[in-house]
């Protein structure tokens, strides 16, 4: 047998392992417990879903899911923990709708917030409305656009931290129509509505589940949702889009894999997550959050994603909003 014999024996061989690869990890995966890793503190949003996910995963993975809080850092400890993780489809990270903000907001960063990760699936979809006191003269976003035009810097709204998405949503209202309303920052959701009702502030736009009880009470009024669709929460509340298209922001959180994790791993995970967040008790648990479980495929939460980078870059950018270090 010559040299040139051995060399195709060889590859053959070589071709035959790769292709036995892919089959053989989808077969023995997982083997071990799988880790989610949260970049915030116990207690919050993210660790709320994650150990709903970690309660329910198990059952279907037979293996078990542990949670595992990162703080610190805005959440970019956590975050670059999962990127330097091996891709070995056992580490995922639980974030928000902030990872797409984030290359726009930093100078520099330990980790590449979009190439260093692989999306999985959107976990879920939070509303968020644009909300005013019952006493401000305006009860649709028209007249609350055209009453922001007549006082020009007169009004003000209220946000809970710089770049958010609910500080980007007003934003993004603003830079549509041209209405001069003055940001004011404040520490949480609370002083916010405090702020709201003693007049110090016009309007803001929060998340429903904070917002639900000031509805319901009369005290305060939703003048439109932010997201892309209306909510099944409150059908008969327009989005900002209807009056003024291309004005929308969505509140999510989705799971991430490091980049390069196998296909195999990737695929499995969303499947499992999906049916999960499908099971009543679990959906229910999301709704009294204010949530809605989604659990899309990998390429419909990576579009999602990728247009919310680019999206939030051109409002950043456009609102002169200085990138941190």
């Amino acid at each position: 047998m010559n040299f040139f014999s051995l060399c195709r024996i060889a590859a053959a061989a070589m071709l035959g392992a790769l292709s036995l690869a892919g089959p053989g990890f989808a077969q023995d995966y997982p083997s071990k417990s799988i880790r989610i890793v949260v970049p915030y503190p116990p207690g919050g949003g993210v660790d709320v879903v994650a150990r709903l996910l970690a309660a329910n995963l198990p059952a279907r993975l037979k293996q078990p899911v542990v949670v595992d809080n990162r703080a610190g850092a805005f959440g970019n400890i956590g975050i670059d923990h999962v990127a330097k993780s091996a891709p070995d489809g056992y580490t995922f990270l639980l974030n928000t709708v902030g990872q797409s903000i984030t290359p726009s907001t930093y100078t520099r960063l330990p980790f590449d917030p979009v190439n260093d990760f692989a999306p999985v699936t959107q976990v879920s979809r939070t509303t968020l409305v644009l909300i005013a006191p019952v006493t401000l003269q305006a009860r649709n976003v028209k007249e609350l656009v055209a009453l922001a035009r007549s006082q020009p810097g007169k009004l003000n709204y209220g946000s809970t931290g710089l770049t958010n998405p609910l500080h980007l949503a007003m934003e993004m209202l603003k830079l549509a129509t041209g209405a001069d309303i003055v940001p004011v920052p404040y520490k949480g959701d609370g002083p916010i509505y405090a702020a709201m009702l003693g007049g110090q502030v016009q309007m803001a736009v929060m998340p429903l589940a904070s917002a639900a009880g000031h509805l319901k009470a009369g005290r305060l009024r939703v003048l439109a949702v932010t997201n892309a669709q209306r909510s099944a929460a409150l059908p008969d509340v327009p989005t900002i889009a209807e009056t003024i298209p291309g004005v929308q922001v969505t509140s999510w959180q989705g799971l991430f894999a490091p980049a390069k994790t196998p296909r195999e791993a990737i695929s499995r995970m969303q499947q499992e997550t999906a049916a999960v967040l499908k099971l009543p008790q679990v959906r229910e648990k999301f709704q009294g959050f204010g949530a809605e479980p989604v659990g899309n495929t990998p390429e419909e939460f990576d579009a999602i994603f990728k247009t919310d980078v680019a999206t939030f870059a051109k409002i950043v950018k456009a609102a002169k909003i200085p990138p941190q270090d």
